[in-house]
């Protein structure tokens, strides 16, 4: 399977996010939480769609085929370890939203499932 860019996992991190909180994702609300132009957004979700993370659903937006849910779910996974470690050495708020968002790309299954055993 190809490496995804950070790019790439970004978007499918947001696009599980927005449905699991809104039940569908949609350019306009991507555009919103990027903070980018809806016209990134449709070249990203394109090239997504091309490498089968997502299928675009005529006027209701876009979803994620298992694929897509599997890499988005890692990357939450990822990101929730991070901020739990991050927060157990008693880093700021602010800076652990950064740093983990830098972080989450770059490290293997191993030492996720090593920082999982570390934090409990």
């Amino acid at each position: 399977m190809k490496v995804l860019s950070e790019p790439n996992e970004d978007y499918l991190e947001r696009i599980a996010e927005l449905i699991a909180e809104k039940g569908y994702a949609r350019v306009s609300d991507m555009a919103e939480k990027l903070e980018i132009k809806p016209a990134s957004v449709t070249k990203m979700i394109q090239k997504l769609e091309e490498l089968g993370y997502v299928n675009r659903e005529p006027y209701r937006g876009f979803v994620l085929t298992t694929k897509g849910r599997v890499v988005g779910r890692k990357i939450a996974h990822r990101h929730l370890v991070l901020t739990e470690f991050l927060k157990k050495l008693r880093i700021p708020k602010k800076i652990i939203e950064k740093d983990v968002e830098g972080m989450e790309h770059h490290l293997s299954d191993v030492t996720v499932k090593a920082l999982e055993k570390l934090i409990k």
